[in-house]
């Protein structure tokens, strides 16, 4: 883009496409994805006069998009934020193969848990539940829950790291990560 004032309408002819496409791999439902699409472009438009480094505008628009797409999820309430900590998409082809890949073992790591650590991952991380809602469908105390949800997420991030070698960017998300087995390299852990 030149170093001029960027229009909403440069930014459709230019990202549209992929812009749709970034979000439609993120949210399956093809209805909230047009909804999320369009969402993003009354925010840029907002927001448009606050972009003071136009050489960063593909960062921008992205930045937007994920946001939305994160806010989407949050709006669902299924708490995701295990996953989230360990993967965190980028509009990177290569990287969306990864993530989809480690997201598969990740899961089959959970299954693999000792029975009260998988149970509690799988209700507060998958289904969505909170630590209270766990705690009440399990009969457990509230710290109990807790703690069930908190070693949990110790053993599986000891699985990861003995399984994985991690990249980090300086935020600490994954930008790459190296199988130390053949499993993982195939998503399919135990």
């Amino acid at each position: 883009m030149p170093h001029m004032t960027t229009s909403v309408e440069a930014i459709w002819d230019s990202f549209n496409t992929p812009l749709a496409r970034f979000i439609r791999r993120r949210v399956p439902d093809a209805q909230a994805a047009d909804d999320l699409l369009q969402d993003v472009y009354v925010k840029m438009h907002t927001h448009i006069d606050n972009l003071r480094d136009h050489q960063r505008l593909r960062a921008w628009v992205y930045q937007i998009a994920r946001n939305a797409v994160h806010d989407y999820y949050r709006s669902l309430k299924p708490a995701l934020p295990l996953l989230e900590d360990v993967i965190e998409p980028t509009e990177d082809d290569a990287t969306d193969e990864m993530a989809e890949r480690l997201s598969k073992s990740v899961r089959e790591m959970v299954d693999n848990l000792p029975e009260p650590y998988r149970e509690a991952l799988i209700l507060s991380e998958f289904h969505g539940l909170t630590q209270k809602q766990m705690a009440e469908q399990l009969g457990i105390s509230l710290s109990g829950a807790k703690s069930r949800v908190q070693r949990g997420r110790k053993l599986l991030r000891e699985m990861l790291f003995a399984c994985c070698h991690f990249q980090f960017d300086r935020l600490g998300k994954v930008i790459d990560y190296h199988p130390h087995c053949q499993c993982c390299a195939e998503g399919t852990c135990n």
